[in-house]
């Protein structure tokens, strides 16, 4: 019903998989999962309690887990891949999983896995006190561990009137100025979802096209995106917000900053790392006592292992993120992101963003 736009700019990386890679990694038999064991008493299969994870969310992990055995004398045993790349595993598996507890970088993500059927319900008083029920599925499959919000950054040395919504994004002042996550990448389905929720599918697609007739540039790292405006390949862009503290923290003047997008309306696109104990899980208590930890005692840990906002609301964040304004975060989507992410990536191919 709609025509596709011409080819867009694209910027690749050495470090970064071009997108028949990625497609060709979604396949179970192209998976490379890389597994770390995070050892109490040397680790050897006998050595006691176990827990084995699955994640997508791979940043600073090892400590977590290391800090997490100290404390209870239970063995992690890891592996890490891609959300989708984990999910289809799982799904291959069956219940013959070895797996107790998957974690997800994304949402969305997580739902689906649910959807499958692949994760269990927990009640856990010590879960559902800590983590706010806009964070955690409504029947228990999975509980949010860290915040972070997809937002608009911009160069504070060339723009001095940011977008302050995700629609002016798409007003031509930013033609050739603005750069993007591909159409692939999770993060930019998730925040197309919201804005279906939000505006409604026409709506949607008119914001999206917006952009696409911008001329994005399309670039699949966040961390390159925010190098790209200090360059001045473009003026304006959308990150995850925990990939700004992380240059911050190399270069104080790095001249990027953030403009939180539609805080008179719905707040900023909230996503969220995420964990569920799965169907089949061998060691389910030792599972649930981890996915508790993660929550309670290892909140700081694992949400300032990247710079990430804590899922409990009354959990201090890292001084990184104080640091930034205060913000109104669109709570509402966070459930709701697994369910939208087939038509957000409809209109994701309606408007031409490649």
């Amino acid at each position: 019903m709609f025509a596709h736009a011409p080819a867009r700019r694209h910027r690749s990386f050495p470090s970064t998989p071009t997108a028949p890679a990625r497609r060709a990694g979604l396949s179970l038999v192209a998976v490379t999962l890389a597994t770390l064991t995070a050892a109490c008493g040397g680790g050897s299969d006998d050595a006691g309690e176990s827990v084995t994870v699955y994640t997508g969310r791979h940043y600073g992990i090892e400590g977590v887990f290391d800090e997490f055995t100290a404390a209870t004398g239970i063995d992690v045993r890891f592996t890490t891949g891609s959300d989708p790349e984990l999910r289809e595993r799982l799904l291959a598996e069956g219940d013959n999983t070895p797996a107790d507890l998957v974690m997800t970088a994304d949402a969305a993500n997580i739902e689906l896995a649910s959807e499958a059927g692949l994760l269990a319900s927990v009640e856990s008083e010590t879960l559902t006190s800590a983590i706010p029920s806009e964070l955690r599925s409504a029947d228990n499959t999975w509980f949010a561990l860290s915040r972070r919000l997809r937002v608009i950054m911009y160069s504070t040395e060339r723009v001095s009137d940011p977008p302050s919504t995700y629609a002016a994004l798409g007003d031509s002042r930013w033609s050739g100025k603005l750069c993007l996550r591909p159409s692939t990448h999770p993060y930019t389905q998730s925040l197309v979802a919201s804005l279906i929720l939000n505006l409604g599918d026409d709506e949607a697609l008119r914001v999206v096209e917006s952009w696409v007739a911008n001329d994005p540039l399309y670039i699949n790292s966040d961390t390159d995106i925010l190098k790209a405006i200090a360059a001045g390949d473009c003026d304006v862009a959308l990150t995850n917000t925990y990939y700004l503290p992380r240059l911050l923290a190399d270069d104080p003047a790095f001249p990027v900053a953030i403009s939180w997008p539609d805080q008179d309306s719905t707040g900023a696109h909230l996503n969220v790392s995420a964990a569920g104990v799965t169907k089949s899980a061998p060691n389910r208590e030792a599972a649930i006592r981890l996915l508790e930890w993660l929550a309670t005692t290892g909140q700081s840990t694992f949400s300032d292992a990247n710079f990430e906002y804590p899922a409990d609301p009354g959990v201090t964040p890292a001084s990184a993120l104080t640091a930034f304004d205060e913000f109104v975060a669109d709570l509402a989507a966070v459930r709701e992101l697994g369910r939208l992410n087939p038509r957000a990536v409809e209109v994701l191919s309606a408007a031409g963003y490649e």
